[in-house]
């Protein structure tokens, strides 16, 4: 297996210890954070060893106490133990003295040498043709907090760490089921990043499953920095500007998914999970609908869709109106347009472009600026532009009306930001240059491409094309829980029966 940008040589341990030691000096040479640490183990004659580890990745504390002081004081007390006769030093180690929870033995130099990479801690002993692998990891991390993105009123307030073990964990805790499976992997020829491939077995499609597998093993890539170079890797047309492959922050979230029958990739070093597959109107569901009652959030929902048709078309309709289509709007409101465009100087196409290019800027300004400045630059800006710009004649008080519009719609639905900011410039161009035919082409375009996307094999605009009526209880609506009996069908029709019916509450008899 290949090792940063070392070829895999197979490499055996030999027998002499000094011969090891050389071979892994070699390997680690001039890495200031490697440690070795040579002894001899108080066992008979005392047998010569060394240890090598990764300083800063392991748990000292466990080094020391579970793995040095037993090795060089305890050991001499293994041999007065009746069941240590006739067995060698490694039998010892193995059975009697090393009190630790992880304990393996290879005989190839490139594993050994991952394992170091990884956390664990290499004990070598004097001729024995295989080295211990010690879990011994333990380092620095960022505590469980709030998320950041994925805010909620009602729910669950913790968020995924940048430490793979923990993310597990917290699936753990939301799903006790042995039929929680998660296989792990490691991606990158230099970075080796650990990745997790997480399911729950009888309820996912198994040709699911094993379609994630086949992706992810294809890649070959120097190294894996962040979930979002998987998704580049495994999502089913990486050029569109719709996500296919879900993202999420929470825990509670990637449960929720697989529980209804997808698969999850939990990444070490990020905070963010992805979920596949992945359809269109999950970008319009929060974790929250599934907290709060049935018919607010049905409510919600709906605003949710109209926010996203405004972000989307609200620049393209104006301008249609305004240079196109003006016997459209009613006589007071056009001539109240009209006073409000005489003078300017350039045309509605250009100042919705415009405009929309300076919130864009805006926006970003205030992303990658530190959090307290950043919001203030981007509120400030945005009035003193806006006014500056009105008073200077070149916008209309209107045009500033349809961009804020578009910006807080665009605010309600996040995880479309990208996909509306492409659809509303093609949109305007389109409508700007060709008026309704253009927008009605553009819509229909963006209908025909959302139609023929997959995710792992499952129709994006699943559940309404193809129409499934089941399935629509959790989209424009949010139906009770005790209502929702079934899972997704294109989804989880491996074990498509959620709950027993009849458990709709009522008053007492």
């Amino acid at each position: 297996m290949p090792l940063g940008n070392r070829s895999s040589s197979g490499q055996q341990i030999s027998l002499d210890l000094t011969v090891n030691l050389q071979r892994v000096k070699t390997v680690f040479s001039q890495s200031s954070d490697i440690v070795f640490r040579e002894f001899n183990i108080g066992v008979g004659q005392q047998s010569r060893a060394f240890i090598v580890y990764m300083d800063g990745l392991v748990d000292k504390t466990l080094l020391y106490n579970c793995l040095l002081k037993p090795l060089m004081y305890d050991a001499r007390l293994a041999t007065t133990n009746p069941g240590a006769a006739g067995k060698n030093t490694p039998e010892l180690i193995r059975e009697t003295i090393l009190a630790v929870g992880v304990l393996e033995e290879t005989a190839d130099l490139d594993q050994a040498v991952a394992a170091v990479l990884s956390g664990s801690t290499a004990l070598f002993v004097d001729r024995h043709g295989a080295v211990f692998l010690v879990g011994t990891r333990g380092w620095e991390a960022r505590g469980i907090e709030k998320p950041d993105v994925e805010t909620v009123v009602r729910g669950p307030r913790e968020a995924f760490t940048e430490t793979l073990r923990i993310n597990t964990s917290m699936v753990r805790r939301k799903i006790k089921n042995p039929d929680l499976k998660i296989e792990a992997m490691k991606i990158g020829r230099q970075t080796r990043t650990d990745v997790a491939v997480v399911y729950l077995k009888g309820i996912v499609n198994d040709r699911i499953v094993a379609e994630v597998r086949e992706r992810l093993k294809r890649i070959d890539i120097d190294g894996v920095l962040e979930s979002g170079y998987l998704e580049a890797y495994i999502e089913d047309a990486p050029l569109s500007p719709f996500a296919t492959v879900g993202n999420t922050e929470k825990p509670d979230v990637v449960a929720a998914k697989l529980l209804e029958g997808r698969v999850a990739i939990l990444v070490d070093g990020t905070p963010f999970a992805l979920t596949v597959p992945y359809l269109f109107v999950e970008s319009l569901q929060a974790a929250e609908d599934y907290y709060s009652r049935s018919i607010y959030v049905t409510m919600i929902r709906w605003l949710r869709w109209v926010a996203f048709f405004l972000a989307v078309i609200s620049p393209a309709i104006y301008v249609i109106l305004v240079a196109f289509h003006q016997e459209l709007l009613p006589t007071s409101l056009y001539l109240t347009i009209a006073a409000d465009r005489e003078g300017l100087p350039f045309p509605a196409v250009l100042e919705a472009l415009s405009m929309g290019i300076m919130f864009e800027i805006l926006r970003e300004a205030g992303v990658r600026l530190p959090r307290a400045v950043g919001q203030a630059i981007s509120i400030v800006g945005a009035m003193i532009i806006g006014e500056m710009a009105i008073r200077a004649g070149l916008i209309g008080s209107m045009m500033v009306i349809i961009v804020a519009v578009t910006a807080i719609s665009g605010f309600v639905v996040p995880a479309l930001s990208d996909a509306m900011a492409i659809m509303r410039l093609v949109l305007l161009l389109l409508g700007g240059t060709m008026g309704q035919f253009g927008l009605i082409v553009g819509l229909l375009g963006f209908l025909l491409h959302l139609a023929s996307l997959r995710s792992f094999g499952v129709p994006y605009l699943s559940p309404l094309a193809p129409l499934t009526f089941q399935d629509l209880k959790d989209v424009a609506i949010r139906a009770p829980w005790w209502a929702m009996r079934q899972r997704p069908r294109l989804i989880g029709r491996q074990n498509p029966v959620r709950q027993q019916p009849g458990q709709k509450p009522g008053p007492p008899d």
